[in-house]
């Protein structure tokens, strides 16, 4: 089905594929002239300021089914990529990842979360939920040209940088596994075992604002009081998102304590690779992204 936007005759056309196979023909047809939508928040601020050329053609993912459920898959946790970002708020399975809940409540504003989706926040390649699924080991299912495929979010991301994506590919869902995760599923703690979880972002003002630097910290502290698992990443503005292993090293299998706080901050970062704008330096940046996860570490300990 195709309907001309913005009035008759108009373009660009949206054309409404109803299942995977339309989706498939249709974007074979069209060769390349079009471009993906679901909530298009970002899309329309792209256009109407100029950033990018608005497209001949659009594919609405809206019809697609599954696209837009939450459910559990065996120990999966599975988001489906059209899923409105305040449902990622209210959802009760979601509640199994605070800082996936905690990213989506800094983003925007309410009303541009009822339209606004979690895979468009993904695609953008900058949204704020990156670090938060870098942290929960976030695997991405999508359309390729060879048929559905899984990466990890991490090596989506790395194909950004080296420019290995494919523009054509389409992001079905987003599945998290739980067995992975420190405790989120109380069933599985050990009696005792302590969860860490934060994420903080900061931006030129306090809301609806682009974020200049966003972390997220996930790791549980075992009965012995070390850390026994740590997950790090930090993001923001148009760079990249990304974890930060030798961070989470500094922390793996050590004892929890205060002290760490600051030299988690200087590692972190030194480690960070980020840039420099208008907005900030990159120096600001980096430092601002060890900032926060050394004072949020201390706070989370010190409660």
């Amino acid at each position: 089905m195709v309907i001309p936007a913005y009035g008759s005759g108009a373009k660009p056309s949206v054309w409404q594929p109803e299942d995977l196979e339309e989706l498939r023909m249709l974007r074979n047809r069209l060769n390349g002239s079009f471009c993906y939508a679901a909530g298009a928040t970002l899309l329309r601020t792209q256009w109407e300021g100029g950033l990018i050329p608005s497209p001949e053609h659009m594919i609405s993912l809206a019809r697609i089914p599954g696209t837009s459920d939450v459910y559990m898959d065996g120990d999966r946790m599975v988001i489906g990529a059209l899923t409105r970002l305040n449902r990622c708020i209210t959802d009760e399975l979601l509640h199994h990842l605070p800082l996936l809940q905690e990213a989506v409540k800094t983003i925007a504003a309410p009303s541009i979360r009822n339209v606004a989706t979690i895979g468009g926040n993904i695609v953008s390649g900058v949204g704020d939920t990156l670090p938060a699924l870098l942290a929960y080991n976030a695997e991405l299912q999508w359309m390729t040209d060879e048929g559905l495929e899984f990466r990890t979010l991490d090596s989506w991301l790395r194909g950004g940088r080296d420019g290995s994506r494919n523009p054509s590919d389409v992001l079905i869902s987003i599945q998290i596994p739980l067995n992975k995760l420190p405790v989120s599923n109380p069933k599985n703690q050990e009696p005792d075992a302590r969860e860490i979880t934060f994420f903080r972002k900061l931006g030129r003002r306090e809301t609806f604002s682009a974020s200049l630097v966003t972390i997220a910290f996930r790791g549980e502290i075992d009965t012995d009081g070390r850390w026994k698992k740590v997950a790090i990443a930090a993001g923001g503005g148009s760079g990249a998102a990304m974890r930060l292993p030798a961070s989470e090293q500094l922390l793996l299998r050590e004892e929890a304590s205060l002290m760490q706080a600051e030299p988690l901050g200087r590692t972190a970062s030194a480690e960070f690779v980020t840039y420099g704008d208008v907005f900030a330096t990159e120096q600001y940046r980096k430092q601002t992204a060890g900032n926060l996860l050394g004072a949020g570490l201390w706070e989370a300990l010190y409660r």
